[in-house]
């Protein structure tokens, strides 16, 4: 079952600088868990042995190992390394992900470096292919770098991100994807020679909260950008601020005649529905849009009717009626949206949301059929630490098969 890597494309010099990171900070002795340096010590003072590591997780993930792999191979090039699950496959918890035979102590030393570079992709993979699947018309915009703690995990997270779309496109032909990274930095892990991305809220309220002003200035700086997307919430204005930044685009300025396109990105605040909307309104058009009445069937209708008569306290069911009909970037919103603009005859105008598109939201959005374009999301990053936590025990010394009770499991041949 030893399957080699499908890597992303452009995605071995990226990683390689998760090397260098790690050099940078240190040598292995002061950055691995004292009692791994304790071992490979005494090890190599009394005689080394030749060792078999077994790594797993103990949630559902998607293989995201690349990292993990060349941090091992750099820091110890002899070893032996057995794939049981290639780049992209699900991972059943539990299951044996990969088998790291060589020095026990050289490996002992950077058993903490190895596993730091398992979890975090592996976790974000599952989730970017969850999202992907969700919403298979929507193409997906890595936005999670502000919300990482630097260079090192923002390149496992993008990674993770970047296969589990190619992923998601491997077992649905339909599913658009991850198409491109908020930052330089990860934008090859998705085919792109940079960064993408026009306007935060912060540009909006340099122009004193005239959207317009703002996708002027940008369009008038920064020629070169083919895309032009207006952040509409900022005066709670969505809807207004859409038509009237399409109106300049597309009937004074007439940039779609030089080759761009132009879009609106809603990024509502929770606290508030998008204008012209109220939790009744909000109802009636997602309604109009499935056609089905009443607010319990049409959530019945996308959150599926087994799951709906297995929730009796609501509690997914509130989840869902507060995506579908709630504050914020609600499918109702973007719906209402999407039509505002097709009857002022902008029909070309794409929507991007924002705000909370985890894999629960993707999911309802597209059971929902959300007119989504493009999805800005940081969301496929893990919801908390651990469920990122690898494990790694040895179950063969020298060739003889030994592992603490309970990890016998790590003996079988497969995955």
């Amino acid at each position: 079952m030893d399957q080699r890597a499908s890597l992303i494309p452009g995605a071995e010099a990226i990683l390689d600088r998760l090397i260098a990171l790690a050099l940078c900070a240190g040598p292995v002795a002061a950055q691995t868990d004292k009692y791994f340096t304790n071992t490979s010590r005494i090890v190599g003072a009394n005689g080394d042995a030749i060792v078999t590591f077994a790594v797993f997780m103990r949630r559902r993930v998607v293989a995201a190992l690349e990292p993990a792999i060349r941090v091992i191979r750099h820091f110890v090039p002899d070893v032996e390394i057995k794939r049981f699950y290639a780049e992209g496959d699900i991972v059943p918890s539990e299951s044996k992900m990969l088998e790291i035979t060589g020095s026990m102590q050289k490996l002992s030393e950077i058993e903490t470096l190895m596993l730091q570079k398992i979890g975090f992709p592996c976790v974000s993979a599952n989730n970017a292919y969850e999202m992907c699947r969700a919403i298979p018309s929507a193409a997906f915009m890595d936005m999670h770098a502000r919300h990482g703690s630097g260079a090192e995990m923002n390149i496992l997270a993008a990674y993770g991100a970047a296969v589990g779309s190619a992923a998601a496109k491997k077992a649905d032909p339909a599913v658009k994807g991850f198409i491109g990274s908020s930052q330089d930095l990860t934008a090859p892990f998705f085919g792109a020679s940079g960064g993408m991305g026009t306007m935060p809220h912060a540009l909006v309220g340099y122009t004193d909260g005239d959207v317009l002003k703002a996708m002027k200035l940008f369009a008038d700086k920064l020629p070169e950008v083919k895309n032009l997307t207006a952040l509409v919430d900022y005066t709670g204005q969505e809807v207004s601020d859409s038509i009237r930044c399409a109106r300049w685009f597309y009937d004074e300025a007439k940039l779609d005649r030089a080759g761009k396109s132009f879009g609106v990105r809603l990024d509502t605040h929770g606290g508030r529905f998008a204008e012209g909307l109220d939790y009744e309104k909000s109802v009636d058009t997602v309604g109009q849009w499935l056609g089905v009445h009443g607010e319990y069937n049409i959530v019945e209708q996308v959150l599926g009717g087994r799951a709906f008569q297995l929730d009796p306290n609501n509690i997914l069911v509130d989840k869902v009626r507060r995506i579908l009909f709630g504050k914020g970037v609600s499918a109702a919103a973007i719906i209402h949206v999407r039509r505002a603009l097709d009857q002022a005859g902008y029909g070309q105008a794409t929507i991007v949301g924002s705000s909370g598109f985890d894999p629960q939201k993707c999911q309802i959005m597209g059971a929902a059929r959300a007119p989504l374009d493009m999805v800005g999301t940081g969301s496929f990053l893990p919801a908390t630490l651990t469920e990122t936590y690898a494990t790694a025990d040895i179950i063969r010394y020298d060739g003889l098969r030994r592992v603490k009770v309970g990890r016998e499991f790590l003996h079988e041949d497969g995955g």
